[in-house]
C-alpha cells in the first residue's frame, strides 16, 4: 500500500488529490493536509470584491467532500520537511501543527511514500510596507476574506460619492516591485471601473493602474504578439485601447516601496520616487515561498535540497544571463532532483529564472513581475505529476511517462472586464507557449501567432461565467467531473 500525501488544498493540490483518488485502487492512502478547511475558487474573487458575487458562491467546505470520496484531510500547516526521516521514523515524513480549532497548535508527523508540494506562495503583504488589506484604505482580492473587505470598502466610497459632490482617487494594480498576478489587478479594475458606471459616480472618480511591468499586456510573461481579428496587435497595445476606451490612467515600471493612509510611494525605473494618491486601492502584493526548513535523518539542516524560495525541481537553475535563457531551462516533470518521491507542481515550484525580462531601475533596484504559474497551469502541471505518480505506484518504482514544460505548453485566459448578462465584457486571450520560445518563434516575439490570439466582447463575459461553476463542478468532483479539462 502506498501513502501520497498533498500538501495544499488549493487549485494544484485539490486537482492532484481528486485525480489520484480516482484513478488508485482503494487500497493506497491519499491524504491532503491543508490549513484551510475550505476550498476556494480564487479566479471569482474579483467578482466578490465588486458585490456581484459572495464567498458562499466561491467557496465549500472540504472536509464533508473528502469523507465521501475516501480522501483522508488534515487541517494543519507544514511545520518542517524530514525526507529521510529521523532517528525515531525510518519513513520520510513532514511534521505538521494543526489549525482547526479541535487540535489547534498540536503537532504531528505524516509520513508518506510520495509527496505532492502544492502550498502554493505565502502572500507577502510585509515586503511592502503599510501594505496590510483593509489598512490604510488598501485592500486585496487575493482571498475571498480579503475580497469581501475590498467590497465593504469600495462601496462605502460609492455611497458616499452618491450623496455628495466629492471627488475621488481609485488605485488598482501591484503593490510590490516583484509582484505578479497582474492579471487578477487587470480583471478587477476594469470591474470596479464598469460598476462605477453602473452607480452613476463614474465621471468624479480618476481610476489609475500602476504596476510593476515595463509595458501594459506584460502579465509576466513579457506580453505578447497575437491576432486580434484579422490583424496582429501586442498585447501592450490591445490593453492600452482598453483603458483609453475607459478613461483609465496607467503608471507602468513602478515599483512600490509603502503604503500610508491613501498614499502609495514608489519608485519608477527612471529613478525617480514618487506619490500616488487615492481614496481606494487594490494593490497585489509580493509571492514568496513559505520559509520551510528541511532536515535529514540526522537532524541537520538540508534545506537547501528542497528550496530555493519554492521547491527545487527539474529546472536548470544555473545562472545565465538574460540573453542565453533558454525554454529548456524550466522544469518538465516537477519531482525534487534529490528526492525523488517529492514533487512540486503549481505556484509551488521554484523558476528557474523570470518570464519578463529584468529590469533594474537607474538606482540599481530590481521593477519587473515574478513569473505566474497560477490558474490553468497549475491544474495541469497538478495532474501531470498525479499521474507520474499513479504510474509509479501501478509499476513499483518511479516512473515518470508524463511530461510537460511551461515551454511548450499553452494557457488560456477569460478575463473578465465587467459583469452583467447583457452589458458584460470579457477579454479572452489564449498563449502558446507560456514561456517565450525566441529560437522557435524569433519572429513573433517567441509565441505562435496561430495559437496565441485575443478576443474582447459580451462572449467573453459568459464564457468566464460558465468557466466558474464548470470548474466548481469539478472541484465538488460530480459526475463526469474529469471529462472537464485543466
Amino acid at each position: 500500500m502506498a501513502k501520497i500525501v498533498v500538501l495544499g488544498a488549493g487549485i494544484s493540490g485539490h486537482t492532484a488529490a481528486s485525480h489520484l483518488r480516482r484513478k488508485l485502487s482503494k487500497k493506497h492512502e491519499v491524504l491532503v493536509v491543508s490549513p484551510n478547511s475550505n476550498y476556494q475558487w480564487i479566479p471569482s474573487n474579483i467578482w466578490v470584491g465588486i458585490g456581484r458575487m459572495t464567498r458562499k458562491d466561491t467557496v465549500f467546505p472540504l472536509t464533508p467532500l473528502y469523507k465521501k470520496k475516501g480522501i483522508g484531510f488534515k487541517q494543519a500547516k507544514v511545520v518542517t520537511f524530514h525526507p529521510e526521516g529521523d532517528a525515531e521514523e525510518s519513513m520520510p515524513f513532514v511534521k505538521v501543527e494543526y489549525t482547526s480549532v479541535d487540535k489547534k497548535g498540536q503537532q504531528e508527523r505524516v509520513t508518506y511514500d510520495y509527496l505532492i508540494n502544492a502550498t502554493g506562495p505565502k502572500l507577502a503583504f510585509e515586503m511592502t510596507e503599510g501594505l496590510v488589506p483593509g489598512t490604510n484604505k488598501a485592500y486585496s482580492v487575493c482571498t475571498y476574506d480579503h475580497a469581501e473587505h475590498a467590497w465593504e470598502g469600495l462601496r462605502a466610497l460609492i455611497e458616499k460619492l452618491k450623496t455628495s459632490d466629492e471627488r475621488a482617487k481609485i488605485l488598482i494594480g501591484t503593490g510590490h516591485a516583484k509582484a505578479t498576478c497582474q492579471g487578477a489587478a487587470f480583471e478587477y479594475i476594469l470591474n470596479v471601473e464598469k460598476e462605477l458606471v453602473k452607480f452613476g459616480v463614474r465621471d468624479r472618480v480618476d481610476v489609475t493602474w500602476i504596476s510593476n511591468e515595463y509595458a501594459l499586456g506584460d502579465f509576466g510573461i513579457d506580453g505578447m504578439l497575437l491576432s486580434y481579428g484579422k490583424d496582429v496587435m501586442k498585447s501592450s497595445d490591445m490593453l492600452e485601447m482598453v483603458f483609453r476606451d475607459r478613461g483609465i490612467r496607467w503608471i507602468t515600471g513602478a515599483g512600490v516601496t509603502k503604503v500610508e493612509d491613501g498614499k502609495a510611494h514608489y519608485e519608477n525605473l527612471d529613478g525617480e520616487y514618487k506619490t500616488e494618491e487615492f481614496d481606494f486601492a487594490m494593490l497585489i502584493p509580493a509571492f514568496s515561498g513559505h520559509g520551510f526548513k528541511a532536515y535529514d535523518k540526522a537532524g541537520s539542516d538540508i534545506t537547501d535540497k528542497l528550496f530555493k524560495g519554492f521547491m527545487i525541481v527539474d529546472a536548470d537553475y544555473t545562472p545565465r544571463p538574460y540573453e542565453e535563457w533558454t525554454v529548456q531551462d524550466w522544469p518538465e516533470t516537477y519531482q525534487n532532483p534529490s528526492y525523488p518521491n517529492v514533487f512540486a507542481p503549481g505556484i509551488a515550484f521554484a523558476p528557474p529564472h523570470t518570464i519578463s525580462k529584468p529590469r533594474k531601475s537607474k538606482n540599481g533596484t530590481d521593477i519587473f513581475p515574478a513569473p505566474p504559474r497560477t490558474g490553468m497551469p497549475s491544474g495541469i502541471t497538478a495532474k501531470l505529476v498525479a499521474d507520474n505518480i499513479i504510474e509509479s505506484v501501478n509499476n513499483g518504482k518511479i516512473t515518470l511517462p508524463h511530461k510537460g514544460s511551461m515551454g511548450n505548453m499553452g494557457a488560456a485566459c477569460i478575463a473578465s472586464a465587467g459583469y452583467g448578462a447583457t452589458q458584460g465584457m470579457g477579454i479572452s486571450i489564449t498563449t502558446f507557449p507560456i514561456v517565450p520560445d525566441y529560437k522557435k518563434y524569433g519572429e513573433t516575439g517567441g509565441r505562435d501567432v496561430q495559437k496565441t490570439f485575443g478576443d474582447i466582447g459580451l462572449a467573453g463575459h459568459w464564457v468566464k461565467l460558465t468557466l466558474h461553476y464548470a470548474f466548481l463542478y469539478k472541484a465538488k468532483m460530480r459526475p463526469f467531473w474529469w471529462l472537464i479539462p485543466e
